[in-house]
């Protein structure tokens, strides 16, 4: 079976790197980029991606939350996990396949999450 991709769009380095390390450790394969802007670039080119994993605050325009809508018109069999310590999302407002955690969160349940979505 091949792995399961799960791309990691988060702009603050030790975070990226520590979301990574979670991601691979539960026997994922992660791709990483540092913004939204990056991280379509990557779903551009590569028919792989399973899972996103993105933070809502980013710079360059685009944050999480747009990012997700993206990815839910032009990539649809993509589930989307957002993760915010600042912005928590309406109620209501992200589409039913969509999962929200605070940070900080605990990455068993991140990955218990990304686990069933890969299934």
């Amino acid at each position: 079976m091949p792995p399961v991709i799960v791309l990691v769009v988060e702009d603050e380095p030790l975070l990226r790197i520590a979301a990574i390390d979670m991601v691979e450790s539960a026997g994922f394969e992660a791709v990483e980029a540092a913004d939204a802007t990056q991280a379509v670039e990557i779903l551009q080119s590569r028919m792989d991606i399973c899972i996103v994993f993105t933070d809502i605050d980013m710079p360059r325009g685009i944050d999480g939350l747009r990012l997700a809508a993206l990815i839910r018109d032009r990539w649809p069999p993509i589930h989307v996990i957002i993760t915010s310590g600042h912005t928590k999302p309406p109620q209501g407002s992200l589409p039913s396949d969509m999962v929200f955690f605070s940070k900080p969160y605990r990455e068993t349940d991140v990955i218990a999450t990304m686990t069933q979505m890969a299934a």
